[in-house]
């Protein structure tokens, strides 16, 4: 199976993009929010294209294609890390990763947004990991 993992990584650099100029932007300027706003929205797409490339990756071991597409986000994770995707231990955090992007959709508060902004360096290692282990099980020959 040959599975592409540039997208997400090209993804993943942007995110990396906007936090760097957030962080260099003056607070409460339109910058500020400009970059802000970008990091979120970096964050909620990374998140999106991991879970469709796991579930991708969830078919080369098996299962029907129409039952792994019926999959919950959480069940994708778990079954991913079942497989050896990635550690289990970071399946927690990806369920706090999903729940907070789901939060995202309903709170654009100024906390909510520093929380999920704090998330983001741990995040950002994460998918990291997925990116190095996908790119390790499905290496384009």
């Amino acid at each position: 199976m040959n599975l592409q993992t540039q997208h997400l990584s090209r993804s993943l650099q942007t995110l990396e993009a906007s936090i760097q100029a957030l962080t260099q932007a003056e607070p409460n300027s339109i910058e500020f929010e400009i970059y802000r706003c970008a990091a979120i929205k970096g964050f909620e797409l990374t998140l999106e294209v991991c879970g469709k490339l796991l579930r991708k990756a969830l078919k080369a071991y098996g299962g029907s294609p129409k039952e792994i597409d019926a999959l919950s986000y959480k069940d994708v994770f778990r079954q991913s890390a079942k497989h050896g995707l990635f550690p289990t231990e970071l399946v927690e955090r990806w369920y706090h990763y999903r729940d907070n992007r789901n939060n995202t959709a309903h709170d654009y508060g100024v906390a909510f947004t520093q929380e999920t902004l704090s998330l983001l360096p741990a995040y950002i290692q994460d998918v990291q990991t997925i990116i190095t282990s996908l790119n390790e099980r499905f290496s384009q020959e």
